[in-house]
């Protein structure tokens, strides 16, 4: 059985995620991360093993699709497209 309190907090991320993507639009995991940690003035700070999970638990269950695209350094990264879920 999982731990209540981890399944909250990765439904806080995920909530946070979400909103993120709904915010800005398409985004790499980074960038996501970025605009979390920037927002909550550095008070929350991910690492990319988290920001990740988070990335393939939302795509698991249908709410966000992804699809890969390249960076500003023409570098290959798989970019959140869009949010799925309504609220």
């Amino acid at each position: 059985m999982s731990d209540p309190k981890l399944d909250l907090l990765q439904g806080t991320l995920d909530l946070m995620v979400l909103k993120t993507l709904a915010a800005i639009g398409a985004q790499h995991g980074y960038g996501i991360a970025r605009r979390i940690e920037q927002i909550s003035g550095d008070t929350i700070l991910l690492n990319q093993g988290t920001i990740y999970a988070s990335l393939v638990r939302l795509q698991n269950r249908g709410w966000i699709s992804a699809e890969w695209g390249t960076s500003d350094r023409s570098e290959e990264r798989r970019v959140g497209k869009e949010c799925r879920s309504r609220w």
